[in-house]
């Protein structure tokens, strides 16, 4: 039998026989069981306790009580639990005061199984912006499972912190559909860089050799980059000179010919904008690779659930990464917005009453001749005397 469906009998169990043993169970919800039947009983058993059921009192009539009670209220949620079920989890316990070891047990399967589940939602997310030419759904569903492994280390009480594992995942290839496609921006873009050189400093601060789907376009992409920070001119010639000193000749890597069909290419189109197409292609890809790095580790029995998250953590840094790059790859500066007539009049009442205060305004106001004051009227006397 499974592990974790007898630590979930054997948790249910003990709290069958001694219902106290919820009030040290109080981090452990009824969603982090496995089978359905599991999760309404441990709901209705926790409904039970909160609700003031007998069964603390203790004796054995309250305890038959407590059980069928609690039969009786997971089965309006769920079909086919019979008290006969309850017996055997019961029967399955070995000991009721381990019941807090058995809720970790319980746990730690829901870690592994939530990270899965959130794993694979990630990768097809990706899968579907690749088809797309999209990126904004796998860069949700990347937040949403960062959200996720965070949530989990609080509940286990581990820090959620990013620690390399042993072995890193490979990257995997692109779609075939899509493969041909991505090839071709590459190209496009190196030949634009090599046609216009100047072009390079539109993509050089965000994108890297890394995104190029094809490894041999991405060497390729470093020469011309590597030249560019020298300030050495950029031609056909200089690219295979290039290529050369870093052995990508001679590890068969490239090819002379290779080199001249890129750096002879025509490519339409502008630097900036196949720039991006690179580095959206990038972005699912990566988010792929890193959906299935966390679905492997979470799918691995043997990783205690502290080890999974900071492991699953580090997989996603990389998508991290190029995100950073694809949003200031994306990032226009928006032109400035004129102010509305209002700001304006605004603006122009608050410069008046400026001038009207400067001290030269003040000088003059006082040097005017002032009009000389007028007497003060004669009031007739309205009082009269009887």
């Amino acid at each position: 039998m499974n592990p974790l469906l007898e630590a979930e009998q054997a948790l249910l169990g003990a709290v069958l026989l001694d219902p106290q043993q919820l009030a040290h169970l109080s981090w452990l919800a009824p969603d982090h069981f496995y089978r359905p039947v599991h999760q309404a009983l441990f709901a209705a058993l926790r409904k039970l306790r909160t609700g003031g059921h007998p069964a603390g009192e203790g004796g054995d009539a309250v305890a038959l009580e407590w059980v069928t009670d609690a039969v009786e209220e997971a089965g309006v949620h769920v079909r086919g639990l019979t008290a006969a079920y309850a017996h055997t989890l019961i029967a399955t316990c070995p000991r009721p005061a381990h019941a807090p070891v058995y809720a970790r047990m319980v746990l730690e399967g829901a870690i592994h199984r939530t990270v899965t589940e959130h794993a694979i939602r990630l990768h097809q997310a990706a899968r579907a912006d690749a088809l797309q030419g999209e990126v904004d759904n796998a860069l949700h569903y990347a937040d949403v499972l960062t959200d996720v492994l965070g949530d989990l280390a609080r509940r286990w009480g581990c820090e959620p912190r990013a620690v390399a594992p042993v072995g890193r995942p490979a990257p995997g290839p692109p779609s075939p559909g899509r493969a041909a496609r991505i090839a071709e921006d590459e190209r496009f873009l190196l030949a634009v860089l090599v046609e216009q050189p100047k072009a390079i400093g539109e993509v050089v601060d965000w994108l890297r050799p890394g995104d190029f789907a094809v490894p041999a376009h991405g060497q390729l992409y470093r020469c011309l980059a590597v030249l560019h920070h020298r300030g050495e001119p950029i031609d056909r010639m200089t690219v295979l000179w290039e290529a050369q000193h870093r052995g990508l000749l001679a590890d068969g890597t490239l090819s002379a010919e290779e080199v001249g069909a890129v750096c002879d290419g025509i490519g339409p189109g502008g630097a900036d904008w196949l720039g991006e197409q690179v580095i959206r292609s990038s972005v699912t890809r990566t988010a792929a690779v890193s959906a299935r790095a966390v679905r492997a580790l979470a799918e691995d029995d043997s990783l205690a659930p502290g080890r999974l998250i900071g492991h699953a953590l580090h997989a996603l840094g990389p998508l991290d990464e190029v995100r950073a790059r694809w949003r200031a790859a994306t990032a226009r500066e928006a032109p400035p917005v004129p102010p509305p007539p209002a700001e304006k009049a605004a603006a122009a009442r608050v410069q008046a009453a400026l001038a009207r205060s400067s001290p030269e305004t003040a000088t003059r106001a006082s040097a005017r001749p002032r009009p000389a004051p007028k007497p003060p009227a004669t009031r007739t006397s309205s009082r009269h005397h009887g």
